[in-house]
This record gives structure tokens, sequence and C-alpha cells, in this order.
């Protein structure tokens, strides 16, 4: 049985890569920590896990983790995974980053977007960005470090995968209008995340996104040529969940029949994603709390515009989720394991 830490635990996606390891079959967490809970106990800041788990928070130390783990979940705001990654991998530890700090494959970009240099460039070189639908071959390879797609950027993925692949994008940008729960703005409380700004309220924020170019950097190279992108996100008045709705222009007209079975052949043999029946839309409560992504499309502009919208739980495909679903893949394992649990809602 593998050991397993978890970096940054006290926060949502952190607490949600415990809550689906402690009945992981091939893994035991041995190590959790926290910079601002150290010593404390994870059942005193979460009462749900009160006889579950009785591990308490250390400190974010790269020796003590690598004596403690064989793989590092690191659920951390990005440049804290630049700070720790490279101690991590020196000690011989799998890293899993669900930050930003190895998803964009160009370090200017990086620092362009995220206003910090990228200290690890070399490691960087060797990231696998961690999207099973399209690494799958890379992460069996193996890799020391795997980059989490973002939430948005998941489902914005999933979405536009199939025409992007199939050569089937028009001139134009891909427009995307999406939506989360609260819970993806992270555990610590802000203005705009406080209850009384949040309930009752949409409205977008964060832009320029800082995804933008992690979306643009996957449908490009799905598309084999540059697509440019335009990301509006949207927080809505929910704890967790994701709904992407992804404007593209075609090629030419299409019917929605051959549209559809584009993406059911394409996701056909994929364990997570399902494309809902012509007509049919998906919603984020039809995935909540599982690994799970539904795609729906509908055509407009008489057959010259796909609107295909992906609903998946923010904290789980859009997260913790996915992170152990590169996990068993790194490790040799089906990459559904300890992922099969259902969504709370039909």
């Amino acid at each position: 049985m593998k050991r397993a830490a978890v970096v940054g635990a006290a926060g949502y996606a952190g607490v949600e890569a415990v809550r689906i390891l402690l009945s992981h079959p091939e893994f035991e967490l041995t190590c959790i920590t926290s910079s601002g809970n150290e010593g404390e106990s994870i059942a005193s800041l979460y009462p749900a896990l009160t006889g579950i788990c009785d591990l308490s928070f250390e400190a974010h130390d790269a020796e003590r983790i690598a004596a403690q783990a064989d793989v590092a979940f690191l659920a951390v705001p990005h440049t804290a995974s630049l700070a720790m990654t490279p101690a991590l991998v020196a000690a011989g530890v799998q890293v899993i980053d669900l930050s930003a700090d190895y998803r964009l494959a160009d370090p200017e970009v990086y620092e362009a977007w995220y206003d910090t240099k990228h200290t690890s460039v070399d490691l960087l070189a060797q990231a696998v960005y961690g999207l099973p639908e399209v690494a799958r071959d890379e992460l069996k390879a193996g890799t020391p470090v795997v980059a989490c797609p973002g939430c948005y950027p998941t489902a914005s993925a999933l979405a536009a995968l199939p025409i992007m692949e199939a050569g089937f994008k028009g001139e134009g940008p891909v427009t995307i209008a999406a939506l989360s729960g609260v819970s993806g703005a992270g555990r610590k409380a802000t203005p705009k995340t406080h209850f009384c700004n949040a309930d009752e309220s949409v409205g977008l924020y964060g832009l320029p996104h800082r995804h933008t170019p992690e979306i643009a950097q996957t449908l490009s190279r799905a598309a084999g040529a540059d697509v440019e992108v335009i990301f509006t996100p949207h927080l809505v008045p929910m704890v967790r969940g994701l709904l992407s709705t992804v404007y593209i222009p075609l090629d030419a007209p299409h019917t929605i029949e051959e549209l559809h079975a584009l993406y059911t052949a394409r996701y056909a043999s994929e364990p997570f994603v399902s494309v809902c029946p012509i007509g049919t839309m998906p919603q984020t409560s039809w995935v909540e709390g599982s690994n799970r992504a539904q795609v729906g499309l509908h055509l407009a502009s008489d057959g010259k515009l796909l609107v295909a919208s992906c609903a998946i739980d923010n904290l789980v495909k859009g997260a913790a989720g996915q992170a152990i679903q590169n996990m068993n893949l790194i490790m040799g394992l089906p990459e559904t394991t300890g992922l099969m649990m259902p969504p709370m809602y039909p």
C-alpha cells in the first residue's frame, strides 16, 4: 500500500482529497499539512471527519512530508508549489499539483498572468498536464510532476475537445460563459464570497481571468492551431458545482445528429464523461459529489454554431477527484480506483 500526503489539507480542495483518499483501497493517508492550523486535528476543523480521520495538521516541511509519503497532493495557492515541489521531487516523492504552477508550458506566459517568476523551469518541462481524457498515455509513462487542470479549464475542455480534434472549428474565437459555486473561490473568506454578498446574487469576477491561457493552451493543442478564447467566469450562490457553456463557431453547417455522434464516439471509453441525449443539457446537481462530467449539445445559427455545456463538481472532477484519477494512472492502477462514488442527487 502506498502512502499519501495532502499538502494544504485545510482548504476545500485539500479536504476533498482527504475524503476520497480515506476510502481509497490502495493508498493510506499518512500526512496532512496546513500553514495556519499546525497541531490542530482535522476533525476540529471539519467535524464531519470525527471518528473517521484522526490525523493532525503538520507544517509545510518537504523533508517531513517525504519521510511519510510516496505521493504528495499539493492543494496550495500558486507559487507555494514552486517553493516545495523541487525538494519533494528530489526526495523521490511523486507530486500531484493542484495549483497553477506547472500548468502553462511557457514560463513567460505563467509569469505574465501570475505576476511572479517561474523558479522551476526544468521541472516545468517534465510536467504532464493532467487532463486524463487527453494525457492518459503520458501519465502512464510517468512524470515527476502532474499539473492538474483547473476546474474551469477542465469543464471547458471537455465541452470543446471533440470539435477541436475533428477539425470542425470555424473562424472566430471560442467564447465561454462559466458558473461556479462559492467553494471554487477557496476557504478564506473575502468580501465577494461573504454570505451577504454572494447569496441571491450572480456576478462576473476576475476579469481577465487567469484560466484563459490554460484553456487556450488545451484547445490549441487539440486543434493543432492557435485558438482564441474569450472566457467569463461567474460566481453563483451555491456551495459546489460548475457549469461551463462553450460557444464554438463551426467550419460549415452541421447537424445535431452528426455532432452528437462525434461526441458520443469520442467519450465512449471515458469512464467519467457522459454525453446527454439530444435535447438535454446538463445540470450541476446531476454530478455533485462525483468525479463525473456530463456534456450536452445544442446547435444554433443554421448549424454553424455549437453550444456545448459541461457540468462537473468543481471540487471533485475539477480538483481532488481528477488529481486522484491522475495518481491512479501514474501508479498503474485502474483510473477509476476509489472514485466510483455516485453523484449525490439523481
